[in-house]
This record gives C-alpha cells, sequence and structure tokens, in this order.
C-alpha cells in the first residue's frame, strides 16, 4: 500500500478530486491510503502564522520553515518517505518520476503557495522537488493532485486491465524516444461525413498494429516534436 500524505492551507481543496476515479478505487481496495494536512494546524503562533515577507525585499509572502519541518516530521514514518515539495522550479514530473514514486510507501507532498517555500525546506527535507509543466499555478495543490493521480495508476491492482498502462502515452519510461498515444475511434463509423481509418475496421490486426505505431508517430511529431529531439 501506498500511503499519501498531502500538506496545504487550503485542505477542503482535495474533497473531490481524491473521491473519483482511480484514485477513489485504489482507497476502495485498501491499494492507497491519503492523509490531508492543514499546515496552520503547526503553526507557532495563535494566528496560525505560516508565512512571512521575503528576505532581501521583494513582493508576495514566502511560506515560513518552521511549521512545514513540524508537520513533515509529525506525519512522516521513517526516514525512507518520499518528500516532494510542488514547486514552479521543480524537475518536470514525467512518467518515469511517477512510477518511481510508485514504489515507496509513503509520498509526503507539500503545496506551495505564495512566492514559494523557505529553501531551506528544500535543501534539507525534500527528497525532489517537481513541477508538473512549464507554467504558473496559484498554489501546490492542482499539482499535488496531479501527481497522485499519476502515482496511483503503477499501484499494482488499482487499474483493472492493468494492460491498459502500457498503452498510455508516455508508457514506456526507459524508452529512449517516448511517443504520444496513438489517435482512438469508435462508432458510429462515418460521422458527419468522417469516416474511421480502414484498417481500425480491417480485422487485420497485424496491419492495426503498424497503423497504431505509425499514427502514433506522426501525432507526435505534430504535437510533441521536442521528444523526437
Amino acid at each position: 500500500m501506498v500511503l499519501f500524505d498531502v500538506i496545504t492551507i487550503f485542505p477542503e481543496f482535495f474533497t473531490g478530486p481524491f473521491n473519483f476515479g482511480i484514485i477513489r478505487r485504489g482507497r476502495e481496495k485498501g491499494l492507497i491510503d491519503i492523509r490531508v494536512h492543514d499546515l496552520r494546524d503547526f503553526a507557532a503562533d495563535r494566528h496560525r502564522t505560516v508565512d512571512d515577507r521575503p528576505f532581501g525585499g521583494g513582493e508576495g509572502m514566502v511560506l515560513k520553515p518552521e511549521p512545514i519541518f513540524k508537520s513533515i516530521e509529525s506525519v512522516r514514518k521513517n526516514e525512507q518517505a518520499e518528500v516532494v515539495v510542488l514547486s514552479a522550479a521543480g524537475k518536470r514530473f514525467s512518467q518515469a518520476e511517477a512510477l518511481r514514486l510508485s514504489r515507496s510507501e509513503q509520498l509526503i507532498l507539500v503545496c506551495g503557495r505564495y512566492e514559494g517555500i523557505d529553501e531551506r525546506v528544500i535543501e534539507h527535507l525534500a527528497t525532489a522537488e517537481i513541477s508538473i509543466g512549464d507554467f504558473i499555478l496559484s498554489g501546490g495543490e492542482i499539482a499535488a493532485a496531479v501527481v497522485v493521480d499519476a502515482v496511483t495508476r503503477y499501484v499494482p491492482g488499482v487499474v483493472g486491465k492493468e494492460e491498459s498502462i502500457l498503452r498510455d502515452s508516455f508508457s514506456d519510461p526507459a524508452a529512449e524516444t517516448q511517443l504520444v498515444e496513438h489517435p482512438h475511434y469508435t462508432r458510429p463509423a462515418d460521422f458527419r461525413g468522417w469516416k474511421v481509418p480502414e484498417v481500425l475496421i480491417s480485422g487485420d490486426h497485424e496491419a492495426v498494429h503498424r497503423w497504431r505505431q505509425e499514427a502514433a508517430l506522426r501525432k507526435t511529431e505534430k504535437n510533441r516534436p521536442d521528444l523526437l529531439s
């Protein structure tokens, strides 16, 4: 079982994302467990302060180290736990990283906010700093939900047909060249004059396999040429 501990100043945010689809299935099967912690519960003052102005000046506020250290030290089961800070400055999240994290017994996710998190958390406590893309979010909560979903898919027994994972985009983290998934079609075969490729209804499984490989390559060239370079 994988235990997820999410540390956030907005615990109510996760009421929805963690109660649907794959994540809900994993929880119901007892294959994953999720605990959401309010960072303000670990503040030292009566105002439950978790942020302060940045040294050196500048706009915005920075999450203080004390509450984060206290929260992680409170929920961490052992030194092998993964402590992941969600940050726009982090390493880009990938399928390979999702697979690696799925092998952990405990995954602690720290949701950033404001201008960021005191760097001492990242330097002395975190095992990884992760970004889900080259864009800015208002906080790490959405990113944390993304990581939990991606990691949960790799936990054995969660996905009903585990072979379907192997057909997903970026499904082989060890592959030298990553491809996006091939296009999909379903009934009707002719919709408003747009027809499904004949090969897909030919019954020739080998031809279908070749078409899907070629179509995946074409779609990768169109949408993600950076993967081929």
